[in-house]
């Protein structure tokens, strides 16, 4: 699989997704209750963003806490950056 953050943002559901991590972290049930989608679809949207290095996953017992990576972003930003000069 090839590596672009941007395909990964490109999607409504993914970027709904990185809002409400970037508020805190959550398990896929929490997000997939927010959303009008499977949590399986949930789950693929969440490996795509994995996929990228966008969030990060934690075993925490016997859930999984999703959350944003700030460093996964730095792409999106060099690129972006070149635009505010």
């Amino acid at each position: 699989m090839s590596v672009d953050p941007f395909s990964a943002i490109s999607d409504p559901n993914r970027r709904f997704l990185l809002e409400e991590l970037r508020r805190s972290p959550k398990t896929v049930n929490e997000l997939a209750a927010m959303l009008p989608v499977s949590r399986p679809a949930v789950s693929q949207h969440l490996k795509a963003l994995l996929d990228n290095h966008l969030v990060t996953v934690e075993n925490q017992g016997t859930r999984r806490l999703y959350a944003i990576n700030p460093q996964g972003f730095q792409k999106i930003g060099f690129w972006l950056d070149q635009f505010w000069v």
